[in-house]
């Protein structure tokens, strides 16, 4: 293995030696300059890992020797020593990008410490990663295997997309590996609770039960609105538990965090589905017997939705609500654009709301074009592409200026997504649904037995199209596929993000509320 180049600037370099002697002992390979010009031709002229630089040097001062240094080799970490502790001499090497900053006199170990932090970080925390991944890893799996409540289902999915994360910024692929199995381990235990428990969760009031999709207004939004707080709905569809995670940083640098949990999507995990159970506050079946003009049946996915609306206008009438209501869906730059613009007259009413659909573009465009298939070709590559999207968006325009108001953020989804692998065949007439993820028709016939077979829609209340209408969901990383050009169609969806069925990723989903820092 090649050691490690550094390269130290110093007009008393002969001063150092006793220090430049014990890297070199630690097995660093330590090149020296006594002058900021002598430093940058050895730069032009080589490749370090990392560069130790004098502020206070005659001739080519420090800040001076940093400029070119970084006009020539942007991304080699250079650590700025100095003798003064002026604030503005700090602003000044930090705003430029220094890796560090240490006040004279240092020592040998100060030194060595920032080496490590900034040249052997990634091993360090590969190392330290897999080594507390694999302590926890036998604590899950036995944890998986017991009979869980929904909250501690919930605890085991923070943990494991917290490690997903982790482990995907470390070098360690073996272990990606590992967890990748037990994700899947844990996706089978997650299907069997669902499929002894959903069902009868509609027999209890909620507190007995998981925070489902109608119980969102009701029990994370309108109490704002009871403290005479203006309040600002964010849906992003389709968005997972690790995207929010990755884009949270984001938000928490103009909001805190007053509450982050995860609730339960509703079956189908599908749009058509779930968001209109948000908005009406009410599961599907009860909206299409108390709305019917509300409640389409056509397989498409758009006139399914066409409603939300009115839906939430019904709900906030339902319960005798008198706020003034602002929404909005936004499905391209034009619209996020109109609402940053017109932020000040949005919220002059009490509740706004706004559907995003950027996330689910992603999805189905990954699906469609080869090129995003690629660019999303994992998970934390699609993370990768959530949070681009998100920091490149007029939506974090419009989240900067709701920062600067007295209001209540509460940032949700209506179902996650998960990757898919495995092709199940199915049969069904013409009029079965195309989902990928679940089927809705008659004489539905599935060979699989990981599947979840509701022949009653009511029971999950859920609308039937007639009385030998059943539904069939998905599992783990499963998808359908029809007998007819099999092969091709299996091969087509392979490997990609899909929603409707059952899984953590589907159905274990994030509602956030956040406040203002200013």
């Amino acid at each position: 293995m090649n050691k490690p180049r550094i390269l130290w600037t110093d007009d008393e370099i002969d001063l150092l030696r006793p220090h430049i002697i014990f890297l070199e002992e630690k097995g660093y390979k330590v090149e020296t300059a006594n002058n900021g010009l002598d430093a940058v031709e050895k730069v032009q002229k080589s490749f370090f890992d990392m560069i130790f630089l004098d502020e206070n040097m005659p001739g080519l001062t420090g800040l001076e020797t940093l400029t070119r240094i970084k006009t020539i080799s942007p991304n080699v970490p250079v650590v700025m020593i100095t003798k003064s502790e002026e604030e503005n001499i700090m602003d000044e090497a930090i705003g430029s990008k220094i890796a560090d900053y240490l006040i004279k006199p240092v020592n040998p170990k100060q030194i060595l410490l920032t080496l490590k932090k900034n040249i052997d970080q990634k091993r360090l925390v590969t190392q330290q990663t897999t080594s507390a991944y694999q302590m926890q890893f036998a604590q899950i799996g036995m944890q998986i295997n017991d009979r869980l409540t929904f909250d501690e289902w919930q605890d085991i999915y923070k943990k494991l997309v917290h490690w997903e994360i982790e482990l995907s910024n470390s070098d360690d692929s073996a272990m990606d590996q590992i967890l990748s199995m037990q994700k899947e381990d844990a996706n089978k235990a997650f299907f069997k609770f669902i499929k002894d428990n959903y069902a009868n969760w509609f027999e209890y009031d909620f507190g007995e039960r998981p925070i489902l999709s109608p119980d969102i207004f009701k029990q994370r939004v309108f109490p704002h609105l009871d403290a005479g707080k203006k309040t600002f709905v964010l849906v992003i569809d389709n968005l997972r538990f690790d995207q929010w995670r990755t884009i949270s940083p984001v938000f928490n640098e103009y909001f805190h965090t007053e509450q982050e949990e995860l609730y339960c999507g509703i079956l189908p995990t599908a749009t058509m589905y779930a968001r209109n159970s948000m908005f009406a506050g009410l599961m599907p079946l009860e909206i299409e017997k108390m709305y019917p003009n509300l409640w389409d049946d056509d397989d498409n996915e758009g006139n399914k939705n066409k409603h939300e609306e009115e839906l939430l206008l019904k709900q906030l009438e339902r319960h005798r609500r008198k706020e003034t209501l602002y929404f909005e869906k936004v499905t391209g730059l034009k619209s996020e654009r109109w609402v940053s613009d017109n932020l000040n007259s949005i919220l002059e009413n009490d509740l706004s709301v706004m559907v995003v659909n950027f996330v689910d573009m992603i999805s189905h465009a990954r699906t469609e074009m080869n090129m995003i298939r690629e660019l999303a070709n994992n998970e934390k590559a699609y993370r990768s592409i959530t949070l681009s999207w998100f920091e490149n968006s007029s939506l974090l325009d419009l989240l900067k200026n709701l920062s600067e108001k007295d209001i209540r953020l509460v940032v949700t989804t209506d179902h996650g997504t998960i990757r898919v692998n495995n092709p199940v065949k199915i049969i069904g007439d013409r009029e079965t649904n195309t989902n990928l993820r679940y089927k809705l028709g008659k004489n539905l016939n599935c060979k699989s037995k990981n599947t979840l077979e509701v022949r009653d829609p009511r029971n999950i209340y859920l609308p039937s199209r007639n009385v030998s209408t059943s539904y069939i969901f998905a599992y783990n990383t499963d998808f359908f596929a029809y007998p007819n050009n099999y092969n091709y169609y299996a091969n087509y969806y392979k490997n990609t993000f899909q929603h409707g069925g059952i899984s953590m990723e589907e159905l274990i989903i994030p509602v956030v509320t956040l406040i203002p820092k200013r």
